[in-house]
């Protein structure tokens, strides 16, 4: 198979790029509006954006002290603390998520003039994230109240989980850490449209998170002004659970509809899935429907069949693993039926870190060897020249192969560690099928040993 443009430019990019540049530090931002917080890309911790100086630079949005500040060590070719998760895959011989990035077209561009930055420019981002409020209609077992106020519901009515250290505990959520609501006024929602004008003509993609962006009227706010001034070199891009009301998602497909049908380059949806398993799916994305799902996404691509796709988010936590190849086949059939003169089905794999408990490093080394055995499945449906389109391409193999590299990189945990991130996923999980009437053993009785020795560190370790 010949190497794919988007791995070449990848590694293109690491070789100019050097030991500590990412040119997503200075085009690229993801901006959680309902507690006033930022990040370049979804790797590093958030930090808080300065409410007082939004006021009169509404770029302050993405240009905060703090990112200056990353700026700077990383043009000296240092490199950041805050992002460990690539200097980890880089040190294990991957390559990592700041050479992909670096390497698309909409940050690659700037490569000269930000290399010569001194750091302390405001910068106007090429490609924007933003969530607009919290609201959500699912509550994914790692999610928060932060981004789900269906989660939000449920702590003010039960209180924290109660794992080692209380998780979503609701008193941790109050003050500073406060989603605000959408029927409040929000000093950060109000800085983002007044940078809006200056903002839109240079903006490559623009992606809309949530919370559940569907439900929020930030989106077709902004929806209504794409269709009022097209941009031919402009991506749009929205992540959803596709599982809101029927009225609102057929809506919603109107307005897609229209946008394709407008001068705009390209509409992605995001959809995110971590599972082929319905009864999976519902559990570890509570509320989800897996067939409801996979059936919208059909009605998507046959709807609006034209200067769009679809990306499957398979967010790759413990429990993601047993129905993964299952979904990989959803994914492939999907690609026979809609691609045909361009790829119009995607998926990513980001790796779940927070929280601990859900993470791939604590499982035992089996789950490691059945990932194994997906990705040499995945290795004998490669996309061929003959075969365009319908099978898996080299990042995505590549980067389901640093899936599996950090997930063994648990077995180098202090075991201590490790038992008390068991304990904590029975504490988690057990209050879990307390609360939602869920049942983890009937769900995953492929678990069941796991589950075991769960409840046996839960009655031993606290700390």
């Amino acid at each position: 198979m010949a190497k794919s443009v988007f791995m070449g430019s990848a590694e293109e990019m690491r070789d100019k790029l050097g030991h500590g540049m990412c040119l997503a530090k200075w085009q690229q931002v993801s901006l959680h509006l309902p507690t006033g917080l930022t990040n370049s890309c979804y790797h590093p911790p958030l930090h808080e954006i300065n409410a007082e100086e939004v006021k009169t630079n509404p770029s302050a949005l993405h240009n905060t002290k703090h990112k200056k500040e990353q700026r700077k060590i990383m043009l000296k070719q240092e490199r950041p603390a805050e992002c460990s998760y690539c200097w980890t895959q880089e040190d294990l011989g991957n390559l990592s998520d700041r050479h992909y990035r670096s390497g698309e077209p909409w940050a690659q561009e700037h490569f000269d003039r930000i290399v010569r930055s001194t750091g302390d420019e405001d910068e106007i981002p090429s490609y924007v994230e933003v969530n607009f409020n919290n609201a959500c209609n699912l509550k994914c077992s790692y999610c928060s109240p932060q981004f789900s106020s269906s989660w939000d519901d449920e702590i003010k009515r039960f209180g924290a989980y109660p794992t080692s250290q209380p998780h979503n505990a609701p008193e941790h959520f109050t003050g500073r850490r406060r989603p605000i609501p959408s029927r409040e006024h929000n000093p950060y929602v109000e800085a983002f449209w007044e940078w809006w004008p200056e903002l839109y003509p240079k903006l490559k993609h623009f992606r809309m998170t949530g919370g559940e962006p569907l439900m929020d009227r930030n989106t077709y706010k902004v929806f209504d002004y794409v269709l009022a001034f097209p941009k031919p070199d402009l991506h749009i891009d929205v992540t959803s659970n596709f599982s809101v009301e029927q009225k609102l998602f057929s809506q919603y497909m109107d307005y897609v509809k229209r946008l394709c049908e407008t001068n705009i380059e390209h509409f992605m949806q995001y959809v995110s899935i971590d599972t082929g398993i319905k009864e999976h799916a519902h559990y570890i994305r509570y509320g989800a429907d897996y067939w409801k799902i996979m059936g919208r996404c059909e009605s998507f691509m046959a709807y609006i069949p034209y200067r769009n796709s679809l990306t499957f988010i398979v967010t790759m936590n413990n429990l993601s693993i047993l129905g993964l190849q299952e979904l990989l086949e959803s994914i492939l059939r999907l690609r026979a039926i809609a691609s045909d003169t361009y790829q119009r089905i995607w998926f990513d794999t980001p790796i779940l870190r927070q929280p601990t408990w859900q993470s791939l490093q604590i499982l035992p080394p089996v789950y490691a060897e059945r990932l194994e055995g997906v990705i040499k499945w995945m290795e004998l449906n490669l996309e061929t020249e003959d075969r365009p389109f319908r099978g898996f391409k080299d990042y995505e193999i590549a980067r389901m192969r640093r899936v599996l590299d950090w997930m063994r990189e648990g077995s180098k945990l202090d075991p201590t560690y490790v038992k008390l991130q068991r304990a904590d996923f029975y504490r988690f999980f057990n209050e879990h099928d307390k609360r939602r009437d869920t049942n983890f053993l009937k769900t995953f009785p492929q678990m069941k040993e796991f589950w075991e020795e769960c409840r046996y560190y839960s009655n031993i370790v606290t700390k």
